[in-house]
């Protein structure tokens, strides 16, 4: 068994190879062409399992072609071999992804699924805490590539799409699913220009049911669900006890939620409602055992904003108009009596000081967290400021896209430190 280094340009040369060849087989269908390099990214972290659209054509046509390139490579990540003791022979592969910011495990505790992924936050938070992810979707082509650099593996898209039941069986379903049908804003934005919000918005708001689905048919021993904060009172709290009553009494699965505040892990003030289910016939757990933690545990070192935002700061300076409307904005509100508008932070910035919470759509003005510049406008966090109140780490956490999707992918995401604190208490549960 061969097991020698292959640098990243002949890796993805491979890939590349593998997905035009396939693509260039006559039998193959527009849906498997759509999700080829899903399928063929998910099947080389985990050769063992069948994803959607994996096929027996294709996988055979995988198979011969690693075999057929596995003596051509001098220098190789790849390894190949025949397992004798299964039949059929299988081929086995096994890939070094070191140079990945976010390589898949070496070894894990357990398994999970990364739905409505955007560009990783679940994934961190849960590979850290011992998991491997075994299947990724998410519809956003910015994110999926995000997603990709990170973490080698090209998300599947449209949830909708998928076949439930070729979803590999997994632990742990984890999904941050879309949360503008309920949130404050998007359910403001939506009735001023008369469209419908919650689960009547059918581009998303039925998004959960698709969850539902896939927790009937895979039964996980356990979930974890992420929305924003405002889902426990949208339509008078007959959302919530939608999916309280698909959970629990539909479903089965022990159910705990709570609202925590990402503001204990970061300095940003961002609170979300986290969801927590098990499988009682899987996991033998009451309600009042299940842990969703409120605060980090007495290890955690807390990044101070006054150490991530830094002074003579370039190229972030809002236009003219930019900051004319904002203060317009400003002015307007408070003559009616109310406090909307922009935030600025001032230096020296205190201890303990933490942000407002940084949204999607952050890259038009940059309203929700701008910095004073001294003799100058106001400017917007610069990307690795940003990163960093959602606990991305700006020195390993690599983008590929332009910096419009980088806020917006930002301010889509999840606090992930909140999120690992949680995925640790899970783990700890699924595997005691």
């Amino acid at each position: 068994m061969k097991n020698n280094m292959l640098n990243k340009i002949e890796l993805n040369q491979i890939i590349q190879e593998l997905t035009s060849h396939i693509c260039n087989q006559k039998w193959i269908s527009n849906d498997e062409t759509t999700e080829i390099d899903a399928v063929i990214s998910h099947w080389l972290q985990s050769p063992s399992l069948k994803v959607p659209f994996l096929t027996n054509a294709i996988l055979v046509e995988c198979n011969n072609f690693i075999t057929r390139h596995d003596e051509q490579l001098k220098d190789e990540s790849l390894t190949s071999c025949v397992n004798e003791h299964q039949s059929p022979y299988q081929l086995t592969l096994n890939f070094l992804f070191d140079d990945l910011p976010y390589p898949p495990p070496s070894c894990h505790n357990f398994t999970f699924i990364d739905l409505f992924a955007g560009i990783g936050g679940f994934r961190i938070a849960f590979q850290k805490a011992g998991g491997k992810c075994v299947f990724t979707s998410e519809w956003d082509k910015f994110a999926q590539q995000t997603y990709k650099t990170n973490f080698g593996e090209q998300p599947f898209g449209d949830i909708c799409k998928i076949n439930k039941s070729e979803i590999p069986d997994h632990d742990v379903l984890c999904a941050g699913f879309p949360c503008q049908p309920f949130s404050l804003a998007g359910v403001s934005k939506k009735k001023s220009l008369g469209r419908k919000h919650g689960f009547e918005d059918e581009t998303q708001g039925n998004l959960f049911f698709e969850i539902k689905e896939i927790l009937r048919i895979k039964r996980p021993k356990a979930f974890m669900l992420e929305n924003v904060k405002n889902l426990v009172s949208h339509d008078n709290g007959k959302t919530f006890e939608v999916i309280r009553q698909a959970l629990e009494d539909k479903l089965g699965y022990v159910v705990k939620w709570k609202i925590v505040d990402g503001g204990k892990w970061v300095p940003q003030h961002r609170e979300r409602i986290f969801i927590v289910g098990y499988d009682p016939k899987q996991i033998n757990i009451e309600k009042n055992e299940i842990i969703i933690p409120e605060r980090p545990s007495d290890d955690y070192t807390y990044p101070e904003l006054k150490s991530i935002i830094k002074k003579n700061v370039k190229g972030h300076t809002l236009g003219l108009g930019t900051w004319a409307t904002l203060e317009r904005h400003k002015a307007y509100h408070a003559k009616i009596g109310n406090g909307f508008g922009y935030a600025i932070h001032h230096f020296p910035i205190k201890k303990g000081t933490i942000t407002r919470t940084i949204s999607a759509r952050y890259h038009k003005d940059g309203a929700e967290i701008l910095v004073e510049q001294k003799n100058d406008r106001p400017r917007r966090l610069t990307i690795e400021e940003a990163m960093q109140i959602q606990g991305y780490d700006p020195n390993k956490f690599i983008f590929s896209v332009s910096k419009t999707q980088v806020y917006k992918q930002l301010g889509n995401s999840v606090v992930i430190p909140a999120i690992q604190e949680c995925a640790l208490e899970i783990a700890k549960i699924i595997n005691r």
